[in-house]
């Protein structure tokens, strides 16, 4: 075993570890209040209702600790076997080298990475969904969606790796940045046609119908200096019973998006106060300001890449041929390969980025606090929609550090009660 091979190993049995002790220590908070709700909690669901959130916790903890275990060892056997030189020394003696050929092996692997996990996504959605009442798929749509998205990923990911491998034969040494502001364009792109041309392939996005509603949430709008042109909703209670609300693109085309399922759940002044937390992520530069941090992560990490293009050390470390003297290896295989390995590193920096989204959370919150002149609504909402998920209400604090991105209920009332 090389060096680098060693290094994988520990980094992997350290992540996998520590992932399977965060479950285990949710799990066991779960438990130990599992016949009464921690202080402060009391009111938020009924006693049957309260035990059939910790079921659900728990059903979905167990289920994710096999699936964690299961993703562990395809990684290990796929970086540690001698398949991904073996199959790409067998793809490129029918295919060639050429940068399309290298683009399509990427697209063929992770498809064929893909394939062993299709079984868990089936399980968990209609077997642990099913079971709690959530899941309002079929199998024809859940197989159609899986078809679609598989098309669509291979029409839009296929001519963008070949671009992107194609840019280190037309650009020398600095591909990457060109590699990068390309990926970036790309992205932002993305935010205003993704709600435009991939949705309504799988989702139905109507605007909100005339209404006592939609005046008052448009009469928000304009108050609080939104200026929507629409409110959308999604046909979410297509696939599931849970709900959820979003905001999405930016300047013009930016677009607040509420499932039927929250309409169905919320009152007016509670939607009204959930509208004014999507819109208080929009006041205060939410959106700009992850879209800084994503770019300056992707410009380190196509920097990384294209390090790891020119060292021999790393190809050969995964049974790929060394590299000549001043030579470069094949861009797919560094990004395939940095791409299975990243996640190994970024698992343990994921609480800074969960905090910054808490902090986000708490200025929503309290704008939404602000804009309809009171705390009380939104708390409403959060416990209606606490109830109607079945959600963790006292997850463990270090769970919640590595897993979160929004604060715990009573943490968000305690916030907006206190400013």
């Amino acid at each position: 075993m090389t060096t680098l091979e060693l290094i994988f190993v520990v980094a992997l049995t350290l992540k996998s570890g520590a992932e399977l002790l965060l479950e285990k220590l949710n799990r066991g908070q779960v438990i130990q209040f599992s016949d009464k709700a921690p202080e402060g909690l009391n009111g938020i669901m009924d006693d049957e209702t309260y035990a059939k959130s910790n079921l659900y916790t728990l059903a979905k903890s167990r289920f994710g600790s096999i699936e964690l275990l299961f993703d562990a060892v395809i990684l290990a056997v796929v970086i540690l076997s001698g398949l991904l030189p073996a199959l790409f020394s067998w793809w490129s003696g029918w295919l060639g080298d050429s940068n399309w050929a290298s683009a399509l092996f990427l697209v063929f692997l992770t498809t064929l990475i893909g394939i062993p996990g299709i079984p868990f996504e089936y399980w968990s959605q209609f077997k642990i969904e099913e079971h709690f009442g959530f899941n309002r798929s079929t199998i024809k749509l859940w197989v159609i969606d899986k078809i679609k998205g598989s098309l669509i990923g291979f029409a839009i990911g296929f001519p963008l790796l070949w671009l992107l491998i194609s840019l280190v034969g037309w650009l020398g040494i600095w591909w990457w940045v060109y590699a990068f502001a390309i990926m970036m364009a790309f992205q932002l792109l993305m935010m205003v046609l993704y709600p435009m041309l991939i949705m309504p392939l799988f989702n139905k996005l109507s605007p909100l119908e005339n209404g006592s509603l939609k005046v008052r949430l448009m009469a928000l709008s304009d108050r609080s200096g939104f200026k929507a042109k629409a409110i959308n909703v999604i046909d979410g209670s297509k696939r599931s019973g849970h709900s959820n609300a979003y905001f999405t693109g930016f300047g013009r085309f930016r677009r607040i998006v509420l499932y039927d399922t929250l309409i169905e759940q919320l009152s007016e002044e509670e939607l009204e106060a959930v509208l004014a937390h999507e819109i208080g992520h929009y006041k205060k530069g939410h959106i700009p300001k992850m879209i800084a941090i994503s770019a300056a992560m992707m410009l380190v990490g196509f920097w990384i890449i294209n390090y790891l293009l020119h060292s021999s050390p790393f190809f050969e470390a995964f049974g790929f041929e060394a590299l000549a003297d001043g030579a470069r290896g094949n861009l797919g295989i560094a990004m395939l390969l940095f791409s299975m390995l990243g996640g190994l590193a970024m698992f343990w920096i994921s609480p800074i980025f969960n905090s910054l989204s808490r902090k986000h959370e708490y200025e929503a919150d309290a704008f939404a606090r602000d804009a309809v002149k009171a705390w009380e609504p939104l708390s409403r909402a959060l416990r209606r929609l606490s109830e109607k998920n079945l959600s963790n209400l006292n997850p463990h604090p270090l769970y919640s550090n590595f897993h979160y991105s929004h604060p715990t209920l009573l943490e968000r009332e305690k916030a907006m009660r206190e400013e």
